[in-house]
């Protein structure tokens, strides 16, 4: 918006208090913080919400691969033709063998359910998510035939176990008896004990390599399933699409987005939702602007009519009244960004504070999967929240700026 130099000089005589106008600037002042809040609010919360799914994905992805071809008993026989196969696809990076399967542990005389999961020594060393988070112990020492294991953190917790300690893995494939069939119990070793930041792993996994649980599962050369990744994960089920009819004798092909589709959808729900209610804020503020300006053109009907009789036209009267709206929703932009950018930097240091000035813990890894609050801003979206702040606060100073504009200085004046 293009104004010359005397409308520059009227508009920022406006934006600043004089004598007698105490209350329109409180309220300005109040449509600034509330621009402010929401811009903040929305930016926040959406980073927070981008940085829980994607973190989210990174972990339970970086563990459970983009895909999976799982066997329609349990088993595949044949998993290193089908890994082959797969390998042969354009866009499949990468396909290793696989055994999970929920078992018991006990311990110090605790039970605990957990996930066992059989893997080659490759793929445990070369996973950074099990590699990289290590809190205790060392898993070069789990190896085949050693009877070494590596554990999730909250898992020893529970079982009271530590490097060096022993637990039992008890499976309920054992050998048949004449009063029916014993469980198989087999005593491993702790080596390391891990955290990735995912509740549900660190409270189940048991990780060892793939001899080993083909030993404890008498399994025999056959594994469970076939891990998959892929260069685009959106884009998984095209990827992998020429697979599924050679699979489907042995088995199923079930991609992240299946495995995981009542969370990440719940999210994309939630996110839409919070984008929604949060913008309200943003709706309320622009109400605020438009109500001050609407107060500020009454207080200054005298001097918009004595500028008219000077020559100023209604044009120019009409966009000093909306240079004013918009620089107020501006300042507002600013302020919001920038407590935005505080709290996300020192997000995790205000939630700490907060339990521990309520003695409540606010982020329950047990009930949100994470251990800590996530955050990812998307510049995108940024823009996004505050292009539409601006065409919010532009429109509801259109309504003010026009009665500016339409003031009839001899109405204003004929009692003066």
């Amino acid at each position: 918006m293009i104004l010359n130099r005397h409308e520059r000089m009227i508009a920022r005589r406006y934006l600043l208090p004089h004598k007698g106008e105490g209350f329109i600037f409180v309220v300005a002042g109040f449509s600034v913080g509330a621009v402010a809040l929401g811009v903040a609010a929305l930016i926040a919360v959406m980073s927070v919400m981008n940085g829980f799914r994607a973190d989210l994905f990174d972990r339970i992805v970086g563990l459970n691969g983009h895909a999976i071809v799982q066997g329609y008993d349990g088993r595949l026989s044949n998993w290193e033709e089908i890994a082959e196969e797969a390998l042969a696809l354009p866009g499949v990076t990468a396909a290793q063998p696989l055994i999970e399967q929920p078992l018991m542990a006990s311990a110090n005389g605790r039970v605990e359910g957990i996930l066992l999961r059989g893997v080659e020594v490759e793929d445990i060393r070369g996973n950074p998510m099990i590699a990289d988070n290590v809190t205790t112990g060392d898993l070069q020492q789990v190896v085949p035939g050693s009877d070494n294991v590596a554990i999730g953190a909250r898992l020893a917790d529970a079982l009271g176990a530590y490097p060096g300690s022993e637990i039992s893995l008890i499976s309920p494939e054992g050998r048949s008896t004449p009063v029916g069939t014993v469980p198989r119990i087999v005593t491993y070793r702790v080596a390391a004990i891990f955290e990735v930041g995912v509740y549900d792993y660190d409270n189940a996994f048991v990780v060892m390599p793939m001899e080993d649980a083909q030993t404890l599962l008498m399994l025999g050369d056959d594994v469970a399933m076939v891990e998959l990744e892929v260069a685009d994960p959106d884009k998984v089920g095209e990827i992998l699409a020429p697979l599924r009819p050679r699979v489907q004798n042995y088995g199923v092909i079930v991609d992240w987005r299946q495995m995981n589709s009542a969370l990440f959808e719940a999210l994309e729900v939630e996110r839409v939702v919070m984008f929604i209610v949060l913008s309200i804020i943003i709706l309320v503020a622009a109400f605020n602007i438009a109500s001050s300006l609407i107060m500020l053109v009454r207080a200054k009907r005298r001097d918009i009519a004595i500028l008219r009789t000077m020559g100023a036209s209604r044009s120019g009267m009409g966009r000093i009244f909306m240079t004013v709206g918009l620089s107020i929703g501006f300042v507002g932009i600013l302020i919001g960004s920038l407590l935005a950018t505080l709290f996300l930097i020192f997000r995790q240091s205000v939630v700490d504070g907060i339990q521990a000035l309520s003695g409540q813990e606010l982020w329950d890894p047990s009930v949100r999967f994470l251990t800590e609050l996530p955050a990812r801003t998307d510049p995108l979206e940024v823009v996004a929240i505050i292009a539409t702040t601006l065409i919010m606060v532009f429109f509801f100073t259109l309504f003010p700026a026009r009665k500016a504009a339409s003031t009839d200085p001899v109405e204003v004046l004929r009692y003066e």
